[in-house]
């Protein structure tokens, strides 16, 4: 029997932060249960936060270290004000109404995409003198932003992250991380599967 139940969706951005920082945490034996996210919001940001403090993963700032959680704190509100909100309209518009047999809003595109390229010229800045969004270390930050750039990719708007030295470079650490990168194969051993 699994050790807890995650319900959430395949392919949903929200449901694979979770899933990331379950990896990132060891945590592999869990049951996804599967469920029709759009009847509702799901609050991942807090689940992973919930999870990341009650098993001790190593993804959040020590108490201790007022300022890393200041800066922690920060880079939060950032990833969720600046790039988050931008970054899912893109989604949605390019990704999930392609699945809805919607059309998507090019001037809702290229709206959000002006903010996310904004975004990602002052990341540029800052990533130049440190390794990841919240500081030195791999937080709950730095898997927030996994889900939706990894969206951006599939919509064809990578180049925003790899056109930049120092985003790429934050980019390639966190996405070969060995527990990311597990999760990712499997996420695709699990595309490969339901396609045939």
């Amino acid at each position: 029997m699994p050790d807890f139940t995650l319900y959430g969706s395949r392919g949903s951005t929200n449901t694979d932060r979770v899933r990331l920082t379950l990896a990132e945490g060891g945590f592999t034996d869990y049951e996804l249960v599967l469920l029709n996210l759009q009847k509702g919001e799901q609050k991942s940001r807090a689940i992973c936060k919930y999870l990341a403090t009650k098993y001790s993963f190593p993804l959040l700032p020590p108490n201790s270290d007022v300022e890393a959680a200041a800066l922690f704190d920060q880079a939060q509100c950032v990833e969720t004000l600046y790039f988050a909100e931008p970054a899912g309209r893109i989604a949605f518009e390019k990704f999930a109404k392609r699945f809805m047999g919607l059309p998507p809003d090019d001037a809702v595109v290229s709206d959000a995409l002006r903010s996310v390229e904004m975004f990602f010229d002052v990341a540029e800045r800052l990533l130049h003198h440190k390794d990841y969004m919240a500081g030195n270390d791999f937080t709950l930050v730095d898997i927030y932003y996994i889900p939706l750039i990894q969206r951006l990719f599939a919509c064809g708007y990578g180049d925003i992250i790899v056109s930049r030295e120092a985003v790429s470079a934050w980019w390639d650490r966190c996405v070969n991380r060995p527990a990311i990168q597990r999760m990712l194969a499997a996420d695709k051993e699990a595309a490969v599967a339901t396609s045939r």
